[in-house]
């Protein structure tokens, strides 16, 4: 299967479980953007639903992602099930019914009752919902425009920041999501973009200092191609300090 025959798959399977409830499923992240990539990339989507769900029918839901994974791309999937009056008139942090992403392992597959709990409030669904309202695919249901309303501009700018704020911790660890994420949180800052990675990086090489352009470059086309990437840890610890040094002076946000 490629991540088309999954979306249909798993659009199919939900709108049999979920009947009138189901209002539409919507694709954001890499294929939303047009730059998914089978190696290196997840799935994302939100499904929203007119009316909280049970227990039974949260795992029927989970089931089918369940049985896909063995025909999903190595990161899977990550989804959010939300009730559409959180996209229609906007609540930052946002509630949601459900979440599952590809990072819980087989352990918290076996307990999917933990991923079933009571409503809880994700602040990422901001960007996520920006990126539906700028880019997104609509896989079953109703328009982008008759389903999601206004996301306000603080509400954004603080999900995208709140991603990067601890970036000088994890630069070590993720280098090529850290610098690339950087980009994109200052092409909005500074130009009022909605980007991907790929996009982010390309801004960067056209707005930051030349002196970071082959770091740039590199993480670029590490997230491209698969090629190596530049592993001068002294030279990514400085972008990173000079970029949130612009970012939060820029937003006038607390670190």
């Amino acid at each position: 299967m490629d991540y088309q025959d999954l979306l249909i798959n798993i659009s199919e399977q939900y709108s049999q479980l979920l009947g009138d409830n189901l209002v539409g499923i919507y694709v954001h992240g890499s294929i939303a953007f047009d730059c998914f990539n089978w190696d290196r990339s997840d799935i994302d989507f939100i499904v929203v639903i007119n009316e909280s769900i049970p227990q039974q029918t949260k795992l029927q839901l989970l089931q089918v992602l369940a049985d896909l994974r063995d025909k999903a791309p190595p990161k899977g999937f990550e989804m959010s099930i939300v009730l559409e009056k959180y996209c229609k008139t906007f609540v930052y942090p946002t509630p949601y019914e459900m979440h599952f992403s590809g990072v819980y392992t087989e352990e918290h597959m076996k307990k999917q009752l933990s991923l079933c709990n009571d409503e809880r409030i994700d602040e990422d669904l901001a960007a996520h919902f920006m990126v539906i309202k700028s880019v997104g695919v609509v896989i079953y249901g109703a328009q982008v425009e008759n389903v999601f309303g206004v996301v306000p501009h603080e509400a954004y700018l603080d999900s995208i920041c709140k991603d990067i704020v601890n970036a000088n911790e994890h630069i070590a660890e993720f280098p090529v999501y850290i610098i690339l994420n950087l980009c994109r949180v200052y092409a909005y800052i500074n130009d009022g973009l909605v980007v991907s990675k790929e996009q982010g990086g390309k801004w960067g090489l056209a707005n930051l200092p030349e002196k970071y352009h082959n770091l740039i470059s590199s993480m670029l086309n590490n997230y491209v191609k698969g090629s190596a990437f530049s592993n001068d840890e002294t030279r990514q610890i400085q972008f990173v300090g000079y970029m949130l040094d612009l970012i939060f002076n820029t937003t006038k946000l607390g670190r």
